[in-house]
């Protein structure tokens, strides 16, 4: 996140005031919630489920424990961790594990209700409408705290970072996936040339909202380097910061522990 002074903010290439950053990325998934998991598929040729496992599999979800997903959306981390935990060895001999959906897009969760997946774990998914920056949960709630391409749409990054830190349980996990920079210039030219034109234009024929898809994108370059992004992190509060480049660093996951 870049700011010219403290009532300032990027939203994607626009500079624009604080205050108005959370209405504008609020009406851009209103505006894409209905096709973001058609979107995520076409957008990466299904490598964000890849993406996505590999986060699970850091992870290595357990019976018992509890984890909020931010920036949930329609909710592939939470239901793969609700199977991957309960799939565990001796599972029902212990406490089921639970998982709760926080997202400030209402659109985003009333769209994943419709999943299929989800209605198996009914009673250990619960979902929330709540911003990133101030969490709705007290402190030392969660075992395990994820967010997957949403750090990049806050305000104010260093607040839902401290938030993530808060409502962690001493010995909590917290796992960002999100969209990086490519570790070669050739590597990063290919990107860009795809992104920035590929992307709108499939956001306008399968979605309607070209304009949503650009903003996507230039949020994405806009966002902190991998060793950037680990210091803010680092900065937060959080022990043994590390972080995982995927796919030649077109994602990444930054890991790090509340100790």
């Amino acid at each position: 996140m870049t700011r010219r002074n403290e009532d300032e903010t990027s939203f994607g290439f626009r500079t624009v005031k604080a205050g108005e950053k959370a209405n504008l990325v609020r009406n851009v998934f209103d505006s894409v919630a209905s096709k973001y998991d058609l979107m995520n598929d076409l957008m990466s040729g299904g490598v964000h489920r890849i993406w996505k496992a590999t986060l699970l599999d850091r992870l290595a979800p357990q019976p018992g424990q509890m984890l909020i997903d931010v920036a949930g959306g329609t909710g592939d981390i939470a239901l793969g961790f609700l199977e991957r935990a309960g799939s565990r060895p001796l599972a029902d001999e212990k406490p089921k594990a639970r998982a709760v959906i926080c997202d400030i897009n209402y659109e985003m969760l009333r769209a994943g209700e419709t999943r299929g997946r989800a209605a198996a774990h009914a009673g250990r998914l619960t979902r929330v409408c709540g911003d990133a920056e101030v969490l709705p949960f007290a402190n030392g709630t969660a075992d395990a705290y994820t967010i997957a391409f949403g750090i990049r749409n806050v305000t104010d990054m260093a607040a839902a970072l401290r938030e993530a830190r808060r409502v962690l349980k001493p010995g909590g996990r917290f796992i960002c996936l999100e969209f990086s920079h490519p570790t070669t210039e050739g590597f990063q030219k290919l990107y860009d040339a795809y992104s920035f034109n590929v992307i709108p234009w499939l956001g306008e024929k399968v979605a309607g909202d070209k304009e949503s898809y650009q903003y996507l994108v230039e949020s994405i370059r806009r966002f902190p380097g991998q060793e950037a992004f680990a210091m803010r992190i680092r900065k937060a509060g959080f022990s043994r910061v590390t972080y995982e480049n995927l796919t030649g660093g077109v994602a990444a996951l930054h890991m790090a522990w509340r100790i």
